[in-house]
């Protein structure tokens, strides 16, 4: 994709990049050339952001042609508001003082370009910063009465940048822009960015099966790598990005979600349905409403929770609403237990939800992605337990078997609610776990990031899953390009 760099003073700035085009800004926001072409990567350093400013216009004219720019106007428009950023930087408190601890005196100014400092002490805290306030150059000051904070943050203009930094200036610049598929000899028409989590003991898909995608997207035509949340301000390369990590909506997937989203990229799991999906209290309402069969549920607060025992009998579940993995889940067999149960988990949630207890010796689990079914399993309980997983069991007994069925052996019933009830969410990845009752299917969740584990989900169209994957967000690109 190619790039551009928009400077008030072309002249002035020569960089030796490869596909990379330094113009003023009068000439990007004038030139029919960019108007008119769609593929694009932009950074604006404009020596100003202000509002109706040149620097402003080039950031908003990108976004509505379609361009990935840096700064983005959401990003102009919080640094109107320092406040914010200075709570935004409370979340990695621990690294601020642990930067500063040696420092004397009460205040420290210093300046980051792409996340690099002068200082390499400072340069983790830098990329930190960076990834907060996405703006090529900042200047960043901290003060110290009891304990070192956040007191300003702005962008500054290439004219404010020391004779001495210009070099961390062009490598910070040089190192963001140039990744290592740019100089492949094969080098595929598209990006994806494969987010994961190294350190989850219990992730979407094992290590096999993150080959498996890998190879499985390049050989779509993508030039393809693995992400992890520290690479929040590399998305702008990128034209799709694939979350392989457990979701949730107070988290970090969910903001990089929400920004690949908003840079236009084609993401799997997209915001949407992440947020309809985590939450079993929005489930519920969404599936009854619908008409599409569930076990009887309700939703409980402190207030009504006395009156549960009228409407629903022991044993029943209780569930936090952002549970994942049959984590938060509970099994509640008398009215004693769950006075016990309730109290800590109301700690965490206003809202819970109580369902009926369905025994079966399987869960069902549909795998489906853009409207089609890509597997069918049998998840079948651990040993002498009520759920799939036995999170308190010894790891070589927690889970029960699996078995895989042909997705045109599976019944008919089956498919169709789970494409019902996926429909209502969007046309992302999901699975639908399902009960079946005398030949009645029953929807207990959807997942937006359902497990995809090699000789598992994979078991009937092995590496063909894969490559359906891949042909989605392929087809997905092709069709906003």
């Amino acid at each position: 994709m190619p790039k551009l760099i928009v400077v008030d003073k072309p002249e002035r700035w020569k960089f030796s990049l490869h596909d990379v085009e330094v113009i003023s800004p009068e000439r990007y926001i004038t030139d029919a050339a960019f108007q008119n072409t769609k593929s694009l990567k932009v950074l604006n350093l404009c020596k100003s952001y202000q509002y109706q400013s040149e620097g402003y216009y080039v950031s908003l004219l990108a976004e509505a042609r379609g361009h990935k720019v840096l700064p983005e106007v959401s990003t102009i428009q919080d640094l109107r508001f320092p406040s914010i950023l200075r709570d935004d930087s409370l979340d990695f408190d621990e690294l601020i003082q642990s930067t500063f601890k040696n420092e004397v005196g009460d205040r420290i100014e210093f300046n980051i370009y792409f996340g690099f400092t002068k200082s390499e002490n400072f340069n983790r805290l830098g990329l930190q910063l960076f990834q907060m306030v996405q703006t090529p150059s900042l200047r960043a000051v901290f003060s110290k009465k009891s304990k070192w904070s956040l007191r300003k943050i702005r962008p500054i203009s290439l004219s404010e940048v020391p004779d001495e930094d210009k070099p961390i200036l062009v490598q910070g610049l040089e190192r963001y822009l140039l990744r290592k598929r740019d100089f492949r000899p094969d080098k595929k028409k598209y990006d994806l960015a494969i987010l994961v989590n190294p350190e989850d003991t219990n992730p979407p898909s094992d290590d096999r099966a993150l080959k498996r995608f890998y190879r499985a997207a390049l050989e779509a035509g993508f030039n393809t790598e693995f992400i992890t949340k520290n690479d929040f301000d590399q998305i702008i390369q990128y034209d799709a990005l694939f979350i392989r990590e457990t979701t949730n909506v107070n988290h970090h997937t969910f903001r990089f979600a929400k920004k690949a989203e908003s840079l236009g990229l084609v993401v799997i799991d997209d915001p949407e349905s992440i947020l309809k999906c985590t939450n079993k209290v929005y489930l519920h309402e969404l599936l009854t409403s619908n008409k599409i069969s569930t076990p009887k549920a309700f939703v409980i607060t402190e207030d009504n929770c006395d009156q549960l025992e009228s409407k629903m009998g022991f044993p029943f579940i209780l569930k936090q609403p952002d549970g994942a993995f049959s984590k938060g889940v509970f099994k509640i067999d008398s009215l004693k237990e769950f006075e016990k149960v309730r109290e800590s988990m109301f700690e965490k949630s206003d809202l819970l939800i109580a369902q009926e207890f369905l025994p079966t010796a399987f869960d069902w689990r549909v795998g489906i992605i853009d409207g089609q079914v890509i597997y069918v399993c049998k998840y079948f309980m651990a040993t002498k337990h009520w759920q799939i997983v036995n999170w308190s069991a010894k790891k070589q007994s927690q889970e029960g078997d699996v078995e895989s069925i042909p997705v045109d052996q599976a019944p008919s019933g089956l498919l169709k609610t789970a494409l019902r009830a996926t429909a209502l969410i969007g046309k992302s990845l999901y699975g639908v776990d399902m009960k079946e009752i005398d030949g009645k299917f029953y929807v207990i969740e959807i997942n937006d990031n359902p497990n995809i584990d090699a000789g598992i989900e994979d078991k009937i169209l092995k590496e063909r899953l894969y490559e359906i994957i891949m042909e989605v967000f392929l087809n997905k690109i092709k069709a906003i390009k």
